[in-house]
């Protein structure tokens, strides 16, 4: 079993919201992204997908954006993201994989997943355009989840949406703590697109290695993390 991710897929099967605007790199992305996604993902394999799933405001809209995720191959872990408008509650969430009989998704919400050799946590952070108590609320999250999956004695990746770190590419000083207090040896975010690609962080900062996975980023072609 391997792990991939890729982030803000913005799917729109049931609405109008073209990726355009971002790039010809966005033009009939969903075919290109099934295949590339089926060519390197195994069935038994796991998929983090950060947040910005598709662009839907209720669940009921999402229907054909998780119906697409769901027949890919591998396990979909979803955490949310800014545009994830049609995001309920994790029970709401959960009922709704099952009204819709999906096999191959799962949310997490202030929870975290056992991976086998790995523990996935996640949260999805923040910028600096939001208040400060929607920061530490993001914090105590990320908090949460890392401490439910440090009870499990496993090293962690850590799913965020939201870059952890501020346009000057210097690391939240809160959120860089919770990663290296908790053994974090991955932490992925999305959340960049086209000129933003030129400021994000893929490298390894003091024990945490710090990976962009925005799906335009990696060509809609999932990147093996473990």
């Amino acid at each position: 079993m391997s792990i991939y991710a890729i982030s803000d897929l913005h799917l729109s099967f049931q609405t109008e919201k073209p990726m355009n605007k971002f790039g010809n790199v966005w033009a009939d992305y969903e075919e290109k992204m099934k295949f590339q996604w089926n060519e390197v993902v195994e069935k038994s394999d796991i998929v983090l997908i950060p947040g910005d799933v598709s662009w839907a405001t209720y669940l009921q809209s999402a229907v054909q954006d998780f119906r697409f995720i769901d027949e890919l191959n591998g396990l979909k872990l979803i955490s949310k993201g800014n545009h994830d408008y049609w995001w309920e509650t994790l029970n709401k969430l959960n009922e709704f994989i099952k009204e819709n009989e999906f096999s191959t998704v799962q949310f997490l919400h202030n929870t975290c997943f056992d991976a086998g050799d790995y523990v996935i946590c996640s949260a999805k952070g923040y910028d600096l355009s939001v208040e400060e108590k929607l920061q530490n609320r993001e914090c105590i999250r990320l908090n949460l989840s890392l401490a439910q999956g440090a009870e499990l004695g496993k090293p962690i990746i850590a799913m965020l949406h939201y870059p952890p770190f501020d346009k000057s590419l210097r690391l939240y000083p809160d959120i860089k703590e919770l990663l290296e207090k908790y053994n974090v040896k991955v932490c992925i975010y999305g959340h960049l697109h086209a000129e933003g690609h030129k400021k994000c962080i893929n490298e390894n900062i003091d024990g945490v290695e710090y990976k962009l996975v925005s799906a335009d980023f990696l060509d809609f072609m999932p990147v093996k993390i473990a």
